[in-house]
């Protein structure tokens, strides 16, 4: 059920999600918010030192060396640190996703994006709910902005309007790839519009609109962490790359409301991400089989 008072966005900002699909916050967040987060990626960076191979903490750049530690993803940073843990949970947070999607929030995952100045790797088209299907799509990722983003340092690019259309196709093959070509389905490079924003900034997007963001080029870092959450009676559909371990399990990631256990069913186009690859480590190695053609350049 939607909010019928809204706690902090405008009546002009919430028809603009509904409309684009995306909403940019600007300097949502103090930013000594934002530079306690960058003393907490410092800290995490240092455990990097010395590992040969991603894990269940960190994915690595494929340009990483154990004494010259490069990470491009840090993993559920909300367990890894207090600091991420307290933001996640705060109402500045929380306040602008239920004006979206309703006073019962349930979290997803969360990610911490590293681009690195010059080597920061891009995450190539795609939709999230590709990824993990769920029973309505009140899905929605919110992106904290740690670093100034502009069109140099690759910033996350959105097709607006496309969380109204379908899934599109993200096999090659007949394997999941994690990827999707806008060409095939129709879709104009000029018509994607940069999510940018100075650092403390907040973005959030609809789990089913077109993303992704190009290669970091620039001389400077871009990280974007993002919390995505659903509505409590969004449930999982089996094959969905979500893990659903058990109820208590499910329930424990409510961030705010009550517990569900009614799914609530849309009319939604939904695809099913199987198989998967052999190699199924993450975005990135996914997104490897993808044709050459359909790479953000």
């Amino acid at each position: 059920m939607k909010q019928t008072r809204r706690e902090c966005l405008t009546a002009e900002q919430i028809s603009l999600y509904n409309d684009t699909g995306y909403l940019v916050l600007e300097n949502h967040l103090e930013l000594d918010v934002i530079q306690n987060i960058r003393d907490e990626i410092a800290r995490l960076e240092l455990l990097a030192v010395g590992m040969t191979e991603s894990d269940d903490r960190f994915d690595l750049e494929d340009s990483h060396k154990p004494d010259v530690p490069r990470i491009r993803r840090i993993k559920l940073p909300h367990t890894q640190s207090d600091v991420v843990k307290e933001l996640l949970y705060s109402d500045s947070i929380l306040a602008p996703v239920r004006d979206l999607i309703g006073p019962n929030v349930r979290l997803r995952t969360t990610k911490l994006n590293m681009k690195s100045a010059e080597y920061g790797a891009p995450i190539e088209w795609h939709q999230d709910l590709a990824f993990y299907p769920y029973t309505n799509d009140d899905v929605l990722a919110v992106g904290i902005i740690i670093d100034d983003m502009e069109s140099k340092n690759g910033p996350l690019m959105v097709y607006p309007g496309t969380h109204k259309g379908p899934i599109y196709n993200h096999h090659i093959n007949g394997v999941f790839a994690g990827g999707m070509s806008v060409s095939d389905a129709g879709l104009k490079s000029e018509d994607a519009v940069e999510l940018k924003g100075p650092a403390g900034s907040v973005s959030i997007h609809h789990g089913r609109i077109v993303h992704g963001s190009a290669k970091n080029t620039s001389d400077r870092s871009r990280r974007l962490m993002f919390f995505e959450m659903t509505a409590s009676d969004a449930f999982p559909i089996i094959g969905s790359m979500d893990a659903f371990k058990n109820m208590e399990h499910f329930d424990q990631q409510i961030l705010c409301g009550e517990k569900i256990i009614e799914p609530r069913l849309s009319n939604i186009h939904l695809r099913i991400p199987q198989p998967q690859p052999d190699k199924n480590k993450s975005i990135y190695e996914i997104q490897k089989a993808m044709n050459p053609s359909d790479l953000i350049t």
